[in-house]
């Protein structure tokens, strides 16, 4: 049965490392749903967070593979719904006709327009990514003229830190 789940890689903060990640993912045929990096807490570490569908096979054939990379510290699956956001730069068509519909979404999305023109207006979005796509199925009838996403970032509720020293 293929589940959806999030991992949390914690690796060496250094030039090359997101490769030799990314790389192995592509020898071993895994795809991606989406990929943040960031820096932690300690300078010398950075988070990469993956959320990717499979089954538990491939869940835990992924963390053995991942846990043989030496630039990788430590995997950690994120179980129990951990606290998700996402953050989203949408840009939608600005004609007088919509101009109320997309301002009364942007109040009930908590959202905040960062850039207006008269052809245009960029909306920023974060939540939950259930909460990013409603907003896009709600912006759809308006005109998207563009939009990016930056994928997951999430964390486990409670203690947790990074490395037990």
């Amino acid at each position: 049965m293929e589940n959806k789940f999030i991992i949390a890689v914690y690796v060496d903060n250094q030039a090359g490392v997101l490769t030799r990640v990314t790389a192995m993912f592509t020898r071993r045929g895994f795809n991606i749903d989406a990929l943040t990096v960031g820096e932690t807490e300690r300078r010398e570490y950075s988070r990469i967070t993956i959320s990717m569908r499979g089954d538990d096979n491939a869940k835990e054939q992924l963390i053995n593979q991942l846990k043989k990379l030496l630039v990788v510290k430590k995997v950690e699956v994120l179980e129990d719904e951990p606290i998700k956001r996402e953050l989203m730069l949408i840009k939608v068509e600005n004609r007088s006709e919509n101009r109320s519909d997309i301002m009364t979404a942007v109040d009930v999305f908590r959202a905040s327009v960062i850039d207006y023109s008269p052809e245009s207006m960029c909306v920023e979005v974060t939540g939950q990514p259930t909460k990013i796509d409603a907003f896009v199925k709600l912006m759809q009838p308006f005109g998207i003229l563009e939009m990016c996403r930056t994928g997951i970032v999430a964390l486990e509720r409670g203690v947790n830190t990074l490395f037990n020293e």
